[in-house]
C-alpha cells in the first residue's frame, strides 16, 4: 500500500532534526503540488523548522519565482536534474532556510515519453554550508497511478532533506 511509505513518520522525524539542529527547509515543487510543504507543516512545532514552499508548477512559475533559465528549459524541459537544481537554489536563496528539496516530474496518467515515462521524478536539494551552497540531486521512476507516484515523490524528498540533515 502506497500510505506504508511513512510520510508522517518522515515529516516528524525531519522536524525534529531540523529543530534540534536549528536549521529551516524550503520546498520547491512542481509535481507534488505543495504536499512536501504540507507533509512538514501537517507536524506540530514545524514553524520553527520550516521556511515557505512554492509550487512552481508551470514553467513560467519557474522562472519568475525560482530564477530558472528559460534555456535550461527549453533545451532539458522541466523534468531534468539541470531545472530541479535551478529550483531548488532559487528556493534556497529567496527563503534564506538552511537547506531547500525541489522536485519536478511526470506523475501521469498522460505527459510521459519514451526518454522520460509516467512515473520520472528529479529531485535536489541544496544544502547552505559555511563555505557556500552545495546542490545534488537524483532521478528515480517510480511505480504505480498518479496519486501513488506523487506519494512516493514526497516519501523521496523528505528522506533526501533528512539524509543532508544527518550529514
Amino acid at each position: 500500500m502506497v500510505e506504508d511509505v511513512g510520510i508522517r513518520d518522515l515529516a516528524e522525524s525531519l522536524v525534529t532534526a531540523l529543530s534540534s539542529a536549528g536549521k529551516t527547509v524550503t520546498t520547491a515543487e512542481s509535481c507534488t503540488g505543495g504536499w512536501i510543504a504540507k507533509a512538514i507543516t501537517d507536524i506540530p512545532g514545524s514553524s520553527s523548522a520550516f521556511a515557505y514552499g512554492i509550487v512552481s508548477y508551470s514553467n513560467g512559475a519557474k522562472e519568475s519565482l525560482l530564477g530558472v533559465q528559460n534555456s535550461m528549459l527549453a533545451e532539458h524541459g522541466a523534468v531534468s536534474s539541470q531545472v530541479v537544481k535551478q529550483m531548488a537554489e532559487g528556493a534556497l536563496q529567496l527563503s534564506g532556510a538552511d537547506i531547500a528539496v525541489a522536485v519536478s516530474g511526470v506523475a501521469g496518467p498522460d505527459g510521459g515519453t519514451d526518454e522520460k515515462p509516467v512515473g520520472t521524478v528529479c529531485f535536489a536539494w541544496a544544502v547552505r554550508t559555511k563555505s557556500g551552497i552545495t546542490v545534488d540531486g537524483e532521478q528515480q521512476r517510480f511505480d504505480g497511478n498518479r496519486n501513488e507516484v506523487r506519494v512516493q515523490t514526497v516519501a523521496q524528498a523528505l528522506r533526501g532533506v533528512l539524509d543532508r540533515i544527518e550529514s
